[in-house]
Formats: C-alpha cells, sequence, structure tokens
C-alpha cells in the first residue's frame, strides 16, 4: 500500500453519501495514509462544505438524496464551485461497467469506485492526484494573476502597484485607489458574476491603471495621475459600467471606497498603505454608513 506523504498541510478528502458507515471505512483506510475524511450526506451539505473549506479530493456517490451524483459532478466543475486540479471520483454500488466508466468521465469524474472498494487502488490514485493538485495550488498561491479572472491577483496587484507608486512618485504625480465590492444576499457571488465583472473593469480602467481581485468579491484598481475627485470619478465609471452589463440584480449591491495622495513623492504613506485606506473607506460603504455606495478615506 502507499506509503504516508508527509504533507505540507492537512489534506482533506469529501466524502458526500448517505453510506455513513462507508465514510468511517474510508477514514480508517486513509488516515493512516495522512488524509482527513469528512462525510457529508446531502448535495446541500457537501456544496455549504466546499464552499466553507474546499477538499482537495472529492468522492461522491451516485446517489444523493437531493441530487444525482453525475449531474452534481458537471455541476462542480462546470459553475467552477472547485479547482479543475480537483480530483473527483464517483462512487457506485456496484463493480462499475466499461458503460458506468463513461458515464463518469463525460460527467467530469476521474474514475469510478465499485463496491466493494478496492482501498489499495483507492489509495494509489490519491497518490498520484493528490500532489499535483497541491502543486497547482502552491504555484496558483504564488502566481501574480488570479485564475478565475485573469486579473491580478492580491500579490500581482501588491507588485505592480509598487511600480506605479515607484513611478508618481519620480513624476510627482497622483495616485488613487479604488476599492469596489459587490456583495449578495448569500455572502458568496457566484464565480461567474466575479467574471463578468473583472471583464466590465478591464474594458473600462485605462490600460496603465493595474486591477486586481484581492478577495473573493472584492476588486482594485491603483491608478496614477488618480488625486481624490479622479477616484471619486474613476468609482462612478466602473460601477455605472459593472451595472450596465446587466449585473444590476435584485440580490447585487456594489459598494466602492477609495483614496488618493496628489503627490505621492511627498505621500508619507507608502502603497499597501495606500490601498489599506481605500479597504477602510469600502468598509465605511459597506458596515459605518449602509445608505453610502461610495466612501472616501478621509
Amino acid at each position: 500500500m502507499h506509503r504516508k506523504t508527509p504533507w505540507a498541510r492537512p489534506v482533506g478528502v469529501l466524502f458526500a453519501s448517505q453510506q455513513e458507515w462507508t465514510g468511517r471505512s474510508l477514514a480508517s483506510i486513509l488516515g493512516p495514509q495522512g488524509y482527513q475524511v469528512l462525510t457529508t450526506f446531502t448535495r446541500a451539505q457537501t456544496l455549504a462544505h466546499i464552499r466553507r473549506a474546499p477538499p482537495d479530493a472529492i468522492i461522491i456517490d451516485e446517489q444523493l438524496p437531493d441530487g444525482d451524483g453525475h449531474t452534481f459532478c458537471r455541476e462542480l466543475y462546470d459553475q467552477d464551485l472547485i479547482a479543475p486540479s480537483t480530483p473527483v471520483f464517483l462512487a457506485l454500488s456496484r463493480a462499475p461497467t466499461r458503460r458506468d466508466r463513461l458515464a463518469a468521465l463525460r460527467a467530469g469524474a476521474w474514475a469510478c469506485l465499485g463496491d466493494p472498494l478496492d482501498a489499495e487502488e483507492l489509495v494509489e490514485m490519491l497518490g498520484v492526484y493528490v500532489p499535483a493538485k497541491l502543486e497547482t495550488d502552491q504555484a496558483r498561491a504564488t502566481g501574480l494573476v488570479d485564475e478565475s479572472t485573469g486579473i491580478y491577483n492580491a500579490r500581482g496587484l501588491k507588485r505592480r502597484a509598487e511600480e506605479l507608486a515607484a513611478h508618481a512618485a519620480r513624476s510627482h504625480s497622483a495616485l488613487g485607489c479604488v476599492l469596489l465590492a459587490a456583495d449578495t444576499e448569500s455572502g458568496t457571488p457566484p464565480l461567474a458574476l466575479m467574471r463578468r465583472i473583472a471583464a466590465a473593469l478591464r474594458s473600462t480602467a485605462r490600460q496603465s491603471d493595474a486591477i486586481g481581485r484581492v478577495g473573493g468579491n472584492a476588486f482594485a484598481i491603483v491608478a496614477v495621475d488618480t488625486d481624490a475627485a479622479h477616484a471619486r470619478r474613476l468609482a462612478e465609471r466602473l460601477t455605472t459600467a459593472i451595472l450596465a452589463d446587466g449585473l444590476a440584480l435584485p440580490h447585487v449591491r456594489v459598494r466602492a471606497g477609495y483614496h488618493a495622495v496628489p503627490d505621492f513623492h511627498l505621500a508619507s504613506i507608502d502603497p499597501a498603505e495606500l490601498m489599506l485606506r481605500a479597504t477602510a473607506a469600502l468598509q465605511m460603504a459597506r458596515t459605518d454608513q449602509p445608505d453610502a455606495w461610495l466612501q472616501e478615506y478621509h
């Protein structure tokens, strides 16, 4: 059997099934190999857990009380609920046939698990798939681009903001930062909405502006030659672009905050502080001033 691997962090395997005893069996098999197994019993419970703590591998029963396993598997990938590198297995209550294996592959599953479960085969498959998934996670974390939206991630935006700040300091130019967030009733905006917002921001901002996704539903724009008045107009223009793209749904609300300095050469703050002050303004628009959609940090 595959030798236990010293993972850099706990590796989670999510098992979605009504078969509680099978979940316990998986935990007894995978636990000694360094995996943490969590069992959910319905599609709704599984979705809630995925959104809260994305697992490193998922095993889905062919039949759940509130959904079909094949359909659920397709939804996980089609709706970008999990990373493409996350291995998903379909668990059947029988030995899989060729038709079963093809149906699982067409649904996006990486393999079928039959009954009785071949524990050694499962451990070996996880030993191949999970390290590749973890390496992909690491590459994504150390990269500069948000994989989901194609704009800068927080790390990339920080680096680009430092470059813009250096330019603004040399040229005694203004530098501003605008933060926007799309809030929904559920608190978790769908990824498709985030992608549309990113596209609206790209099409509206100047090419010289740095645009990044700095959180699940938050975006930042750092712009040279942008004082407070220009930052406010930029926030208004970007918000208008988002709403004009058809995103002004009843359950979506766009908030904005900004901060700017007229001459960054004379400023007593660095780019990180500039972004923190814009973030504080956004928080005021979202909490302290519930009727306000836009706030400036003073």
